[in-house]
């Protein structure tokens, strides 16, 4: 097994080095740009390394440092953006042929609040086809052997690799949290809709965007300045979760969701967990779980097969614009990708209500909860990442968060085998600075 490798620097101590005046932001770009020739030759983690750019873009945030003026906390921190997020300068290609080398001509809201935050965008990342099926070249920096996951595979891989502290990901079903678990870095999925998704690939009603990061305070900085500068979608409450995390504070109460992934989870794996779990307990928290609370039961049950469900939305929901591109460009798109087109055109109205009806019961689930736990926590993947490239790994931990259009956290605080498994951490709706007060405190025990 290759060696560990050291924890990706966080930009905190990075910004600290500016405020002194002990290191200038084209320096760390360009620290970052030789880690990226260094190691991209095996990770693969990007579609295209805007260089030239990013040096311009550095150079503009050392004068404004120099002034003393920064535009923000993270102005001069080295980006990464999935590849289904537009930009006006450089291609967008959404994991797939049929858009090779298209350029929309425009910023995604999310990169246009980015940029004016002084972010430095470093490049694209790699994504599955349509940030869904058939994976791309991207391998996991702790074993180039396995999946880095996905479909925010490119976007975990090069954090981990310590490219760029922080990348922007997006998820409809586990794109965010599974890669974090199998690179070991921080996945944030907030509640959707609270990071405005314009100009992002899809809009499916589950889909979310979100951070990997080295560090929960990294990725949550990033989120809380995309929303100070264009809020969340239009009509939906914003990230308010505030510039950093919470101070730890201690939950009550935390209720396991074993979920649909329990039979699933290698030995390894729960016995991590349950360590876990037993130091939570010894620090004064109580962990319940269906057997000893009818509440959890109600979700659990809620929750049971919400892989196929989301799976069945996600589809109907491809008729525009998925459907269209497979009408002009389908030689250019996967059998599988098609595949899935079809069966979402051959549901009706009245099978999508029924899966919404289901999907609003869980989420009602969860809400229930709310005055019993402070959170919930489950494993982030079955185990480390699986060898292999031609499969991202089960999503089954990871669906439940994306059906209850929840915000939640994969924090790499375990390991099998020597390799990252990530907890997480799911909370209440538009109650992230919560979440974070809970996942500060169960990464210090």
């Amino acid at each position: 097994m290759p060696a560990p490798i050291p924890p990706p620097a966080p930009f905190s101590a990075t910004r600290a080095r500016f405020e002194a005046g002990t290191l200038i932001p084209r320096e760390h770009l360009e620290a970052c740009l030789a880690t990226i020739a260094a190691r991209e030759p095996v990770v693969r983690a990007f579609t295209v390394v805007d260089r030239e750019g990013a040096r311009r873009a550095a150079d503009a945030s050392a004068a404004r440092w120099r002034a003393g003026a920064p535009a923000s906390p993270i102005d001069g921190m080295p980006v990464g953006l999935k590849d289904n997020i537009e930009t006006a300068d450089l291609p967008t290609t959404y994991g797939s042929a049929a858009f090779a080398g298209w350029c929309g001509g425009r910023d995604a809201a999310a990169v246009h609040a980015l940029r004016r935050a002084g972010a430095v965008i470093v490049g694209k990342a790699v994504t599955t086809e349509f940030a869904d099926v058939h994976p791309g070249p991207t391998t996991n920096p702790h074993d180039p052997r396995r999946t880095p996951g996905g479909s925010s595979s490119g976007s975990a891989a090069m954090v981990a690799a310590g490219m760029v502290p922080v990348a922007l990901g997006t998820q409809v079903g586990g794109s965010i949290l599974r890669p974090a678990s199998f690179c070991g870095v921080v996945g944030f999925k907030p509640t959707v809709g609270a990071l405005h998704r314009g100009g992002i690939g899809d809009q499916f009603s589950q889909n979310c965007l979100g951070t990997l990061s080295a560090t929960l305070e990294d990725g949550w900085a990033v989120c809380h300045e995309i929303a100070r500068r264009v809020g969340g979608d239009p009509g939906s409450r914003p990230f308010a979760g505030g510039a950093q995390p919470a101070p730890p504070q201690r939950p009550g109460t935390l209720a396991l969701l074993e979920t649909d992934g329990w039979t699933m989870a290698e030995p390894g794996a729960r016995q991590a967990l349950e360590s876990l779990l037993e130091r939570l307990r010894r620090a004064g928290t109580t962990v319940i779980d269906r057997h000893g609370s009818k509440r959890v039961a109600r979700l659990e049950a809620a929750i049971a097969g919400a892989a196929e469900q989301s799976l069945a939305i996600n589809d109907y929901e491809k008729a525009w614009p998925l459907g269209e591109i497979d009408s002009r460009l389908g030689a250019l798109i996967s059998p599988g990708m098609r595949e899935r087109i079809a069966r979402g055109a051959a549901m009706s109205a009245d099978d999508y209500v029924a899966l919404l009806g289901a999907r609003d019961a869980a989420c009602e689930a969860l809400h229930a909860l709310a005055g019993e736990v402070d959170a919930c926590i489950t494993l982030s993947a079955p185990g480390p990442a699986p060898l292999g490239l031609q499969w991202t790994g089960q999503s089954a931990f990871n669906v439940p968060a994306s059906y209850l259009r929840c915000p939640a956290l994969s924090l790499p605080l375990l390991q099998v085998d020597g390799l990252p498994l990530g907890v997480q951490l799911l909370g209440f709706a538009h109650h992230e600075r919560a979440l974070s007060a809970v996942a500060g405190w169960v990464a210090g025990v």
